[in-house]
C-alpha cells in the first residue's frame, strides 16, 4: 500500500497542527519544532546538543502534552545507575516473588537530560529500548508506551565530567539539532510572559497517542522511487570513502535518512520523496554519526562540513520523478 494524495494532505494538516501548537510554547523555533515532529512520526529519536535555559524540557513537555501522552524526565548524573531509569525488580514478602517496579523510561515521551554525565554503563542502559521499545529485566521483557521517543541533550561548553557518547548509542539518534537562542522578537515575546512559569504552559491536545501510531504507520507508505534510493546509497558511500572521516554512516543511518525524508515528504503534502527532502535531512540526521580523522578535526573540519561538501559533490537524480 502506497500513500495517496489525499492522505498526504491530511497528513500535511495534522502535522502543521502540532507545530503550530508546540510555538506556543517554543517561540521562533519553527525549524526544530518541526524536525522534533519528524523524528517522532519516523519512530526515532532526537539528540539535542544546546546550552542550558534554552528550553529543551519544555519542548519534550509540549510534544508529550500535544500528542495527549505521557512525558518523564531524568536529570543524568555520574551517580545515576542503570535501574534508575529502567526500573528494578523488588521483593514482595506478601506474594513471595520479586515484583518489577518500572521506571521513568515507561513514557511516551522521555527527556534524558545531559545524558553525557551519566557513565557509559547508565547510558548503555538506553540501548535496547531505543533499537527496540522494550525493557528485558531479569529475563522478562517489559514494552515501553507508544509512541516512544527519547530526547536527550547534552551541554556543549562543559565537558568536565562528563562521558562521550559512544558511536554505538550515537547512531540510535535518528537526529541531532539544536534549538539555540530565540531571536529578538520572540526574546521580547518571551519576556511578556514572564510572569507564567514554563512548566505552567499547557498546550491543547491535537491528537491521540493512537492518531501518532497511525500518522507513523501512514508516514512509512510514501513511495520512494529507485533513484531516490539510489541517491542516497551515493551520499552515504561518500562519508565511507571521504578522506577526512575515520567512520562513515552505518546502514542503520541510512535507512533513518529515507524513512526521516519519508515523514518530511508528508509533511509537506507530498506522497513521494523528492532529492530536496533527502537534502534538508542530511545535515542533521547524518552529521553526528561520523568519526572524523584527528588531522582533519586539528585542521578544523566538522562532520557538517563534510555532509555538506558531499551534498554540493554528489549529484542528486535528475529525472523528473513520476508516481
Amino acid at each position: 500500500m502506497t500513500m495517496t494524495a489525499e492522505q498526504a494532505t491530511q497528513f500535511a494538516e495534522v502535522f502543521d497542527r502540532l507545530v503550530t501548537g508546540v510555538e506556543q510554547v517554543l517561540l521562533g523555533k519553527h525549524h526544530v519544532i518541526r524536525m522534533s515532529f519528524t523524528a517522532l512520526l519516523s519512530g526515532g529519536h532526537l539528540l539535542l546538543e544546546d546550552v542550558p535555559g534554552t528550553g529543551k524540557t519544555s519542548l519534550a513537555r509540549a510534544i508529550a502534552q500535544s500528542v495527549r501522552g505521557s512525558s518523564n524526565r531524568v536529570q543524568f548524573t555520574p551517580d545515576l545507575l542503570p535501574g534508575d531509569i529502567t526500573g528494578v525488580s523488588i521483593y514482595d514478602q506478601r506474594s513471595g516473588a520479586f515484583e518489577f517496579h518500572r521506571g521513568p523510561i515507561f513514557a511516551n515521551i522521555v527527556l534524558a537530560d545531559e545524558i553525557n554525565r551519566a557513565s557509559p554503563k547508565t547510558q548503555s542502559a538506553l540501548l535496547e529500548v531505543m533499537e527496540e521499545e522494550q525493557i528485558t529485566a531479569d529475563g522478562v521483557t517489559h514494552p515501553v508506551a507508544a509512541p516512544f521517543m527519547v530526547i536527550a541533550t547534552q551541554n556543549p561548553i562543559e565537558q568536565a565530567g562528563t562521558y562521550r557518547l559512544p558511536e554505538a548509542q550515537l547512531d540510535r539518534f535518528i537526529m541531532k539539532a539544536s534549538i539555540g537562542y530565540p531571536d529578538h522578537s520572540s526574546t521580547v515575546r518571551i519576556l511578556e510572559g514572564a510572569g507564567l512559569r514554563a512548566h505552567e504552559t499547557v498546550v491543547p491536545p491535537i491528537v491521540s497517542s493512537e492518531t501518532v501510531v497511525e500518522l507513523a504507520a501512514l508516514a512509512r507508505t510514501v513511495f520512494v522511487d529507485a533513484t531516490i534510493n539510489d541517491y542516497v546509497a551515493r551520499l552515504i558511500d561518500a562519508t565511507r570513502t571521504s578522506t577526512e572521516v575515520r567512520l562513515g554512516v552505518s546502514v542503520r543511518g541510512a535507512l533513518a535518512l529515507v524513512r526521516t525524508a519519508k515523514t518530511l515528504a508528508a509533511a509537506n503534502g507530498r506522497h513521494y520523496v523528492i532529492p530536496d527532502d533527502v537534502k534538508e535531512l542530511a545535515e542533521t540526521v547524518l552529521a553526528h554519526r561520523l568519526l572524523l580523522d584527528p588531522e582533519a578535526e586539528f585542521d578544523g573540519v566538522t562532520p557538517s562540513s563534510v555532509i555538506a561538501r558531499i551534498l554540493i559533490e554528489t549529484p542528486p537524480p535528475s529525472d523528473r520523478l513520476t508516481v
